[in-house]
């Protein structure tokens, strides 16, 4: 789940994290009132869940009453790169002497949190590690040990932190990775991370991407659900409860299990093909299930073909076919469907499914030559 800069930024204050004071408006006069609470000048940021604000002309500088209300009158509404403007952070604007970068993530192929440090905040990070990846210090963190003040000290000079801002630094550091790891986080971002002319570091940016699987432990978390934000597949497919996430392929794909549908994307490249999305249904494949999962696939217009692969565990054979002819006959379909079943009751599965095989339905037994035949279908029409 991302969240908003103006959430990020009261994420971060709960774990002591300093942010430049602000509100949130959504109106002209409540942006004219806010900024007159804060104080002149202020900045009026649109709080939308893309980069490239600021060249888009979202994020606003306002030195007094005129000027604030100017700004958020051009701010709200605006589109930038399709995502329409609805909500304001007036901020109290802040004196920069210098910017800096830090975020913590995991690093999944080494199995420990991620640490990157910059002296050169406020660009693109991924531009800087391309132009010039020795700018960023990284650090690896094992979950059990922590991290301790000496090593985010470390870090910090490591980056080529400004002296008199090192300790400023790594103590944001240490309440950062707190950030990460109590508050449940898949990454947290401040870029940048400011140092003033009077020696204050505080972060005057909000990235914070929370972990969905810890949602339980956060009731709380209710209050950040942005639908209104999502790709119109991902706002579907979260309605219903269904793992997605889109790509950019034309082949749709529909796996029970997420190891099996990461394993559905990569045979599917290996053939050549190019997979529209990652759709995980879960354990189970009724009727009900498949139904919904086929709603949102048939929501991308790339699709030009849909390969359903599963395997029966608890969830015997027949009854995945009889759930897949069932929601065929709830949904219209019009990219041709390719199955491959397997595990338990594969066989009277694979039966059910012959009797209703047609051009816009064929069922193969082994996952290669499905995500083939799929791949095919996705390029020409024709099997």
């Amino acid at each position: 789940m991302d969240l908003y800069e103006y959430q990020g930024k009261q994420y971060f204050a709960r774990f002591g994290i300093p942010v430049s004071p602000g509100e949130v408006a959504d109106t002209v006069e409540d942006a004219v009132e806010a900024a007159e609470r804060l104080g002149y000048p202020v900045v009026v940021k649109a709080q939308v869940q893309v980069g490239g604000r600021g060249k888009a002309g979202g994020i606003r500088l306002a030195a007094n009453r005129d000027e604030a209300r100017s700004s958020a009158e051009a701010v709200l509404g605006l589109d930038i790169k399709g995502h329409v403007v609805k909500r304001l952070w007036i901020e109290k604007a802040s004196d920069i002497a210098k910017e800096y970068y830090a975020s913590f993530t995991l690093d999944r192929a080494a199995k420990l949190h991620l640490a990157m440090v910059s002296a050169r905040g406020g660009v693109d990070i991924e531009q800087v590690a391309e132009e010039e990846p020795e700018a960023i210090a990284r650090l690896h963190i094992d979950p059990l040990d922590g991290l301790e003040p000496a090593a985010a000290l470390a870090l910090a000079r490591e980056a080529g932190i400004d002296e008199e801002a090192v300790e400023g630094v790594a103590g944001v550091l240490v309440e950062l990775y707190r950030c990460y790891v109590e508050g449940d986080a898949d990454l947290v971002e401040i870029n940048p991370l400011i140092l003033t002319p009077d020696g204050r570091v505080h972060a005057l940016d909000a990235k914070v991407t929370l972990d969905d699987a810890a949602s339980f432990r956060h009731p709380d978390w209710d209050a950040y659900s942005n639908l209104e934000e999502l790709d119109p597949r991902d706002r579907l497919a979260k309605e219903k409860g269904l793992q997605y996430v889109g790509l950019d392929g034309d082949v749709g794909i529909i796996a029970n299990g997420a190891g099996l549908a990461m394993s559905t994307c990569d045979v599917v490249e290996q053939v050549g093909g190019k997979p529209a999305n990652f759709l995980d249904i879960g354990g189970g494949a009724s009727a009900a299930v498949m139904a919904n999962a086929l709603e949102v696939i048939n929501t991308d217009e790339k699709v030009r073909s849909i390969f359903v692969n599963v395997f029966g565990g608890i969830t015997r054979g027949e009854e995945v076919a009889n759930g897949i002819v069932q929601a065929l006959a709830r949904v219209q379909i019009d990219a041709p469907i390719v199955i491959r079943l397997d595990g338990t009751n594969a066989e009277q599965g694979r039966a059910i499914l012959a009797e209703h095989a047609s051009d816009k339905l064929v069922s193969l037994p082994t996952m290669l030559e499905a995500a083939r035949r799929a791949s095919e279908l996705a390029r020409t029409g024709v099997a």
